[in-house]
């Protein structure tokens, strides 16, 4: 079995060792431009077109991080990149879940207790106690419902939080109310209080944070995105701070990363913003993964996580 890597920041040794120890009977290799030697299974993020354009005889490609959209994307600018008819698997959780639960956790607490008020009125040298929130009136929305979204929502769950999610296809879990499909995301939006992206990036998703969807939110509400820049629509955003509909925002994700030095987000007093820290893949657990599905293909059962390129996830 023979097995390349690829990617262009990963410490490529961690990787190689990490799949030797789980994987011993492998020959895994560091792929390099000019390497047309044989391959099995490749282990890659933004591959080079040359990597895997003419590797047809792949049993599997497996994408290092939760999010597939850049290396879609890829296939879309470069038709070929991905050989077709062999399977992309993504990694549903690797450690990512509960980095996810934490973050989102911090930021409800955070404005659910008033902290960006207090430190507004701190800033102001004001000493005032505000009016506590109440559980039942601050109803958070998720929206996304898959590993990711699922974990957060359980979590939230767990601190007394009222919590709905909402999906393309219907959901079921225990105290959370799931709304699905385009039909269902008005009443899905309509009283929500926070509302938390974990949407995978597709071309149906791109801008949906935008004016309309904020102005469907309660008063006063919160936005929290999590999964992609692409997804929010930073004008509207800006329009809905400014004119209290949306009375704060936290980001990890933008539009152009690294932030561009003169971007408003910087300066906004109502936008608190992470460098894309939300959730980092944890080799050991995304090496775990991929040794399982390895071994089910090698055992003729059929992998997890595959990706399904019409739907982008």
């Amino acid at each position: 079995m023979n097995i390349i890597f690829y990617h262009p920041f990963f410490d490529a040794n961690i990787w190689i060792e990490g799949m030797r120890e789980r994987l011993p009977q492998a020959n895994i290799r560091q792929w390099l431009p000019g390497d047309n030697a044989p391959a099995d299974y490749a282990m890659v993020w933004l591959p080079p077109y040359e990597m895997l354009a003419s590797r047809k005889d792949l049993k599997g490609i497996f994408a290092l991080g939760a999010g597939v959209d850049a290396i879609i994307k890829q296939e879309l600018d470069h038709p070929g990149t991905l050989p077709a008819g062999v399977p992309l698997m993504r990694l549903e959780d690797t450690g990512m879940a509960i980095q996810m639960e934490e973050y989102a956790l911090a930021k409800v607490l955070y404005y659910f207790r008033r902290m960006d008020e207090y430190r507004q009125l701190q800033s102001q040298r004001v000493w005032k106690q505000l009016l506590a929130y109440r559980h039942e009136d601050f109803i958070i929305g998720i929206m996304g419902a898959g590993a990711l979204g699922s974990a957060v929502a359980r979590r939230l769950v767990d601190f007394g939080f009222i919590v709905r999610t909402w999906s393309r296809t219907e959901k079921h879990f225990n105290e959370v109310q799931n709304f699905h499909g385009n039909d269902q995301l008005s009443g899905f939006l309509s009283g929500s209080k926070v509302i938390i992206n974990l949407l995978p990036s597709t071309p149906e998703t791109v801008g949906i944070l935008n004016s309309q969807l904020f102005n469907q939110l309660q008063s006063g509400a919160f936005v929290i995105n999590l999964a992609r820049g692409a997804h929010l629509v930073e004008q509207d955003l800006l329009q809905a701070l400014d004119s209290g509909q949306v009375a704060g925002a936290s980001l990890d994700v933008f539009t152009h990363e690294p932030l561009p030095q003169m971007h408003p987000f910087w300066t906004h007093p109502r936008v608190a913003m992470t460098p894309h820290i939300a959730a980092f893949t944890r080799p050991d657990e995304a090496m775990d993964t991929i040794q399982q599905n390895i071994e089910r293909i090698e055992n003729n059962h059929p992998p997890h996580a595959v990706v399904d390129m019409t739907r982008g996830y």
